[in-house]
């Protein structure tokens, strides 16, 4: 009886005492990659925006760049957002080492549905990545969102707000403005829509954007883009 007792007593105090979580596995950047799919994104121009970032990440230059870190790793989350009423995370957080890695997951985002909805709301989805980056798995020396799109914020909140809050956390936000020349809804954009991200959308420390001059070219944009947040170097970029 005695013995049983004892056990019985150290199976409340192992009850009772929590478990200690796994340290977060370390890499060199934790990237969110938050893309636009409101409407003034065609079906064809969807599909090259995707293609984009798969070719982009699968490219040995990237892998090269990635390989060569501190740790040689980084972490990816792939969003799609619209509206204020629409961010989803695509591909969950994933750990990018070896070209391996990084085929297989742009084989994944290749099966992945896509959506396109109504409106252009940067600051809901600047809200979400940085509710997506405080979930992340891994703890990196630099933690950055990137967006991507091809029109002005016109659903939701301030998008100055959104973005102050998440550079307030010590976030980078990048940016990828896709210049297109067609109407959004039947209105072109206010300012032009660099201009409009880097005083509106991109911010922290060293933060900078790459100007797709279209959907066509945006591929090689987002190539040279990761290379320069995987390398972590800062500074205005355009073209």
């Amino acid at each position: 009886m005695q013995r049983r007792s004892l056990l019985a007593s150290a199976g409340a105090v192992a009850l009772a005492t929590p478990r200690r979580l796994r340290a977060a596995e370390p890499v060199d950047v934790v990237l969110v990659l938050a893309v636009d799919v409101s409407r003034s994104i065609d079906p064809d121009e969807a599909r090259l925006q995707r293609e984009g970032y798969r070719s982009a990440v699968s490219d040995a230059k990237v892998v090269e760049a990635i390989r060569g870190g501190m740790t040689g790793a980084i972490a990816l989350a792939y969003v799609e957002w619209a509206g204020a009423e629409y961010q989803r995370t695509v591909l969950p957080w994933t750990r990018i080492a070896s070209q391996a890695d990084a085929t297989a997951w742009a084989d994944r985002l290749a099966e992945a549905p896509r959506a396109s909805l109504s409106w252009t709301s940067i600051s809901g989805a600047l809200k979400y990545s940085h509710q997506v980056m405080g979930e992340a798995p891994f703890e990196g020396t630099r933690r950055v969102i990137d967006v991507s799109g091809d029109g002005v914020n016109n659903s939701g909140t301030s998008v100055e707000e959104a973005r102050d809050r998440v550079v307030a956390d010590g976030i980078v936000i990048n940016g990828l403005p896709i210049i297109n020349d067609r109407p959004t809804f039947g209105r072109m954009p206010p300012v032009p829509l660099d201009e409009y991200f880097q005083a509106n959308v991109i911010g922290g420390s060293g933060a900078f954007m790459i100007v797709a001059e279209n959907f066509e070219s945006f591929g090689n944009a987002v190539k040279r883009k990761l290379i320069r947040e995987i390398a972590g170097l800062p500074g205005p970029v355009h073209g």
